[in-house]
């Protein structure tokens, strides 16, 4: 076996993978174990590896609808349709652990899940911010053996929809709400397992010229008002893609599932979920600033306080919820004990403060949970009385970001922080009226 590379010499080395792999190596060029060591020594730069015995490869299920929009079953209890979506039930992760299951994850599709197969599925990277600028016609080609190969980080990050309780922008705030009706239930928190795309993006050849880096996804192309928009995309800044964003081929310890972005799809830790690409397929790297309609007509604040072009979203605000049914049945006059939780794009979660009627009150956080993406807590009420009583939850972030009362307007009726006003029917048990 030949001596490991040093980072320098992987460098050095980087454009050599780059061209062996497209094709266009002259003379010995790079070999495959050569190009194995590179990426390994690559991702030293950035992380220290991690080690795991491999996980078998699943294939894209057969024998399912192409037309349906969503593959896995969609239960009434885990989770409620909405168009080509699902958002998660809140009362199916009572009692659960920190992760979502992967039965109950929201599922975003713009259009319908793709049937890929993983042994055809290539990873392609061009764009001018690359050394030797490869073409889409003729990128640099990863397979996700090649891929699974490299050094692996597994991560507990959330992805949350920008969308995240639009539906309260009408029901709290008498404002206008078009797209998607979310409730607070696109959100979730999954292991996921991958290499670094940095990582990648370093092998491929990255220069230091290079500006931003724009995934795309395999999904169908996306037409709106009648103009076919391409497949998805959406850029993010070179700095961003060599920070903590992963290309995840796992979720909570197994093979991608379909609707979740099968085979492989990028993961962005706090950022708007349109960030991380689903079922990515080529990656641009651009030495320009690079512009897709994801970044420019959607996932862009329009509206009172914004500048006429928008303000493009990245990080997600400060979000809280009842793990509890929407106008919930619930004893009078015995003690229970509510649970939620709370999170937010700019970091851990500092404190929770909970309102059932009588002010606000600090509630008690599950400790395993400091630090992370999100924060379990809970706090114990007794409703007084039968009959209507509404719940609020309120937290702060380590930035001293507050949940306010009324969540900024916006056109495209983005990124709603307020406290919910979560309605409750308490009941007297023995006498079974409210």
């Amino acid at each position: 076996m030949s001596q490991s590379p040093s980072p320098a010499e992987a460098i050095h080395d980087a454009d050599r993978s780059r061209q062996w792999l497209a094709g266009q190596a002259h003379g010995p060029g790079v070999d495959r174990d050569r190009l194995l060591e590179v990426g390994a020594a690559m991702a030293a730069v950035t992380a220290a590896a991690a080690e795991r015995e491999p996980v078998a490869v699943a294939s894209a299920p057969v024998g399912v609808d192409p037309g349906a929009p969503i593959v896995k079953p969609l239960p009434a209890d885990l989770l409620r349709p909405l168009d080509t979506n699902a958002e998660m039930r809140w009362p199916s992760m009572a009692g659960q652990g920190y992760v979502v299951p992967i039965d109950r994850f929201f599922v975003r599709n713009h259009t319908v899940t793709p049937h890929l197969d993983a042994a055809t599925w290539r990873l392609r990277l061009f764009g001018d911010g690359l050394r030797g600028a490869p073409t889409r016609d003729n990128p640099v080609e990863f397979d996700l053996d090649e891929l699974r190969r490299l050094p692996a980080e597994e991560h507990a990050a959330l992805l949350e929809c920008a969308g995240n309780g639009r539906r309260y922008f009408a029901e709290q705030q008498d404002e206008p709400t078009p797209g998607v009706a979310w409730g607070l239930g696109s959100v979730g928190v999954a292991r996921w397992r991958g290499v670094r795309l940095g990582t990648v993006l370093r092998l491929a050849g990255l220069r230091d010229e290079a500006v931003d880096v724009m995934p795309e996804g395999l999904d169908p192309d996306y037409v709106s008002g009648g103009v076919n928009l391409g497949r998805v995309r959406r850029p993010m800044p070179v700095a961003k893609a060599l920070d903590d964003v992963l290309l995840a081929y796992e979720m909570n310890g197994e093979p991608l599932p379909p609707d979740h972005g099968f085979p492989v799809r990028v993961v962005v830790p706090g950022w708007v979920g349109i960030s991380s690409i689903k079922w990515v397929g080529a990656i641009e790297v651009s030495t320009t600033p690079l512009f897709s309609p994801w970044n420019t007509q959607f996932y862009r604040m329009f509206g009172p306080g914004h500048p006429a072009d928008g303000t493009v979203l990245t990080a997600q605000p400060v979000r809280s919820a009842f793990e509890l049914p929407w106008d919930a049945r619930v004893p009078a006059g015995e003690e229970m004990l509510l649970t939620g939780r709370s999170w937010s794009g700019n970091g851990p979660i500092a404190h929770v403060e909970v309102d059932t009627g009588d002010g606000w009150r600090s509630a008690d956080l599950v400790a395993a949970d400091r630090g992370g993406a999100w924060q379990r807590w809970t706090v114990r009420w007794c409703p007084p009385a039968a009959g209507r009583h509404v719940l609020r939850a309120r937290a702060t972030d380590c930035t001293g970001a507050v949940q306010p009362d009324r969540a900024a307007p916006n056109d495209l009726a983005y990124l709603f922080d307020a406290v919910v006003a979560h309605p409750v029917t308490a009941c007297w048990p023995q006498l079974r009226w409210c």
